[in-house]
């Protein structure tokens, strides 16, 4: 495979901190808290009645009204997203072949909003009141037909469903694809658009959510002592990956590098990480390995950090790991102690909060990091940013079903 060097010419971004680039980067810096008090449906009976929502979201400001009403939330803030991207890289679409634009994106539940909607209307009208968009609404490789048919791609689309690594892996295929050949650009990343009665209910069955209803800010709390389980959220983000020729050739401006990508299973678990990381371990090095650095030139790390008490103890297990004693000199952060956790759309959120960083001179923190946890003892920058360069960051991404991804972005260098 040709090594071609694949770079980031667009983003767009919406997320529970803020929509678009100035917002979400002043939240970051700012160590702004995304939570809220659940105030779409009543959460008298849930143990959990907290969320991360993407507010001010009107999506007849990014697309056609009829058209939105035909799409599942998590559909619309990724068309949005994509909207934003696009129109931020400066493609002129007149001037490209569009059967080497693809689109690929991550979502690991879909259209759980109109699942809901429409059994609803099943069980009180009848079968013959359930909507015919039912089911292109629902599914979640909706996302990247939607994007294609609005524009006109007609290369690589489809969608990647690995839970909460589902994003990281479809940056990952992006990446492939644009070295194989196959492509000149892809539109990738993820959405998520699943705070709804019956998914809260199951991950508050599953004893995964944090039950710190009395203060929502302060709720999500990465690698502290006292956290409790990770805070449900909502959003997207969509990048466009380039090869560098391609980008040059149209003097496109470039964000960043997207450098490495590696994978790996578990094998262990539905829902809990394996004790010994060694697959965690594996995504990382392969990651590495496939940007072809050292781990020296690691200088931030992006955890997935969900707040969990075993993510977050087994993950920095991982990077010692990794790392040996270097671990305990690199910058971590989690940006969903700010965001919540974004489900199959965490890991392009969090590539373009690294983006961002990068680009504006600092790391954001890990907020309402209080009390130190014995087996959390590394550098997570705690709850006020740091005025720090980043040249080289690491972004991980672990998933139920043990799917792991982790990620390369480097600062671009002509």
């Amino acid at each position: 495979m040709n090594k071609r060097r694949i770079v980031i010419t667009g983003i767009g971004v919406l997320s529970p901190i803020g929509i678009g680039q100035e917002e979400f980067t002043n939240a970051l810096r700012d160590g702004k808290s995304g939570a809220n008090l659940v105030d779409t449906f009543d959460t008298t009976d849930f143990n959990c009645k907290i969320a991360a929502n993407v507010k001010n979201f009107l999506p007849e400001n990014f697309m056609d009204k009829k058209k939105a009403r035909r799409m599942a939330r998590f559909t619309q803030l990724g068309v949005a997203a994509a909207k934003m991207a696009i129109e931020d890289s400066g493609l002129d679409f007149s001037k490209e072949d569009l059967s080497r634009i693809g689109c690929i994106t991550g979502t690991g539940i879909g259209g759980m909003d109109v699942i809901e909607e429409e059994h609803t209307a099943l069980m009180t009208r009848g079968p013959r009141r359930v909507s015919p968009f039912l089911i292109p609404m629902i599914i979640t490789n909706m996302l990247p037909g939607e994007i294609s048919i609005q524009y006109g791609f007609t290369g690589p689309n489809y969608a990647v469903t690995s839970a909460c690594a589902s994003s990281n892996h479809a940056m990952g295929d992006a990446l492939r694809l644009l070295r194989y050949g196959d492509a000149d650009v892809i539109i990738t990343g993820g959405a998520e658009g699943t705070v709804t009665p019956i998914s809260l209910a199951g991950f508050c069955s599953l004893k995964a959510l944090t039950t710190r209803n009395d203060d929502p800010l302060k709720a999500s709390r990465p690698f502290d002592k006292n956290r409790d389980g990770f805070l449900m959220g909502e959003g997207s983000a969509i990048l466009i990956f380039e090869t560098l020729e391609h980008a040059q050739k149209r003097g496109a401006k470039i964000y960043a590098e997207f450098a490495g990508y590696g994978a790996s299973g578990d094998a262990y678990h539905m829902t809990a990480p394996s004790p010994e990381a060694k697959s965690a371990i594996h995504a990382m090095e392969l990651a590495m390995k496939d940007a072809g650095i050292s781990k020296d030139e690691v200088d931030y790390i992006n955890a997935h950090g969900t707040s969990t008490d075993m993510n977050d103890r087994i993950e920095t297990f991982a990077i010692k790991k990794v790392f040996g004693e270097r671990a305990y000199k690199i910058p971590i952060s989690s940006t969903k102690s700010m965001t919540g956790h974004l489900l199959g759309a965490a890991g392009a959120v969090e590539a373009v909060a690294i983006i961002l960083s990068m680009k504006n001179g600092f790391i954001h923190p890990t907020i309402n990091y209080e009390t130190p946890d014995p087996d959390c003892d590394l550098d997570y920058v705690p709850n006020v940013a740091r005025q720090q360069q980043i040249t080289c960051a690491l972004s991980n991404s672990l998933g139920f079903g043990g799917h792991n991804a982790a990620v390369i972005l480097k600062k671009y260098v002509g």
